[in-house]
């Protein structure tokens, strides 16, 4: 399946306001998610691991508390014999790591797909990724490993895959605003994307739930365009601090050789395997885009990634350089 396949026909038109339960509502996507399902007027229940008391939440969400990988929990904690409309699952594991991957990415998601099909929900919207067109990486596999068990399930189904995120990108702007180099691997071009804002993703996928020319389709989005590379950020954050451009260029060969030796490692020492698995994940945003893949060719086309919203990188690190944006890039920080 391909993002320009046609919609399957629906059980019946998506009702205008809906009661929804949102999983992975505690991240910032999911936050930007739950703030913009309640501005559309829809009824919405947050399922947060026990003991999360504040998520930072909008006003207005319910929250229930459970285990997100245990069928048994969300069935009696989630859904709680309450009739819901739509799943929307913004659930990701945090670091990327083979184990956290199959547990979250891919075994969360079967429970979560599961306990929907018995409460009688209809409709499930995925937040998925782009990167799983290429899938080279373990979280990769397991996100494609659930997309492919949604489609098959007869529900009702939107799989949203963003291309690159804010906090994903803005791991360098204090390290400019202190004067050192901005790090670049190869010459800044290997790679482009069209980032998207936590808001504007919050925004579109609150809008698949009543959309129903997105059921049943696999959507690649990102922000307003044109694409940008590594270099073209380096370069507006040297602007916006005043300051002479320096670079320090890392060969992509030696994150290879480093992945060699983790690897080899890791054959007696199990603890290397993970930093391995973390040094891939770097190495595959360093040399892959995050934009359509034309499997014709084998090329990303930025002219066929689709754009929503209005939020922009630059205006965002501004902002971040003023004092008045921050991000919390956790655990899946390259730089």
């Amino acid at each position: 399946m391909n993002a320009e396949q046609a919609p399957t026909a629906p059980h019946q038109p998506p009702p205008a306001r809906q009661r929804v339960l949102l999983l992975g509502a505690t991240g910032t996507i999911g936050r930007a998610t739950a703030a913009a399902i309640l501005v559309r007027g829809h009824d919405l229940t947050c399922f947060l691991r026990p003991g999360r008391h504040d998520p930072g939440l909008p006003a207005g969400a319910q929250i229930r508390h459970g285990d997100v990988t245990d069928r048994d929990s969300l069935l009696r904690d989630a859904f709680a014999g309450t009739r819901f409309d739509t799943v929307v699952s913004c659930l990701a594991s945090r670091t990327g790591a083979p184990a956290d991957a199959w547990v979250i990415d891919h075994g969360a998601h079967m429970a979560a797909l599961s306990a929907a099909q018995a409460a009688g929900v209809r409709r499930f919207v995925l937040l998925s990724a782009i990167c799983v067109q290429k899938p080279l990486l373990a979280f990769q596999r397991a996100k494609l490993a659930f997309e492919q068990a949604l489609v098959a399930s007869g529900l009702d189904h939107v799989i949203v895959r963003p291309t690159a995120f804010f906090k994903s990108l803005s791991g360098q702007v204090e390290r400019v605003r202190a004067g050192r180099p901005y790090l670049l691997f190869g010459d800044g071009r290997l790679t482009a994307c069209k980032p998207i804002s936590d808001a504007d993703l919050g925004g579109y996928l609150a809008d698949c739930l009543t959309d129903p020319a997105r059921t049943g389709r696999i959507l690649p989005i990102g922000g307003p365009g044109p694409a940008i590379t590594p270099l073209d950020i380096g370069e507006w954050l040297f602007q916006m601090t005043g300051q002479v451009p320096r670079y320090r260029r890392v060969p992509v060969g030696m994150m290879s050789a480093i992945i060699g030796g983790l690897s080899v490692g890791g054959v007696v020492m199990p603890s290397l395997r993970d930093k391995a698995e973390f040094a891939r994940i770097g190495r595959y945003y360093a040399t892959e885009s995050m934009l359509v893949l034309d499997p014709a060719s084998g090329r990303y086309d930025a002219d066929a990634t689709p754009e929503t919203g209005s939020d922009t990188l630059r205006d965002f690190h501004a902002a971040m350089l003023r004092g008045e944006a921050s991000v919390d890039r956790a655990d899946h920080a390259v730089f």
